[in-house]
């Protein structure tokens, strides 16, 4: 990976880390879809009190399917292929423009600088991770 690719996939992570931002795969509607499912069998088999029976199980094996698919975006980034990662430093770098640095502190202190630019970049990496990697971005308070 180049350097230049190197420093905005830093500049992601930093960006990223600084807002908290955690992302989930989207398939992760398969656990709703299992609470939801075992509570409409547990209403068919034992009506109103096999709805709260189904409900609760299936919520908690919908909770056992999805754990561990929050990831913190930066661990996200970094997992990324290499080719996802040129393809995100071509959508930061038609934001980016002309601006030149030297190393990734410089870049970050341009950008961290700037807030309509720190806005920009944020955005364009929100949208990368949502339409590429098909992930939802979660803000953590």
């Amino acid at each position: 990976m180049s350097p230049r690719v190197d420093d905005v996939m830093k500049l992601c992570c930093e960006l990223s880390a600084n807002q908290q931002i955690k992302t989930t795969v989207k398939h992760s509607g398969k656990g709703a879809m299992t609470a939801g499912g075992l509570a409409f069998a547990g209403g068919l088999v034992g009506g109103p009190l096999g709805i709260a029976v189904g409900g609760a199980v299936g919520g908690l094996l919908g909770c056992w399917m999805t754990s561990g698919q929050f990831k913190p975006l930066p661990q996200v980034i970094r997992e990324m292929t290499p080719e996802q990662q040129q393809k995100l430093y071509e959508d930061i770098m038609a934001i980016l423009g002309s601006i030149d640095w030297t190393d990734v502190a410089q870049l970050l202190a341009i950008v961290m600088g700037n807030t309509s630019l720190q806005q920009q970049v944020t955005a364009a990496l929100l949208s990368y991770i949502h339409k590429e990697l098909q992930a939802e971005v979660h803000y953590v308070d």
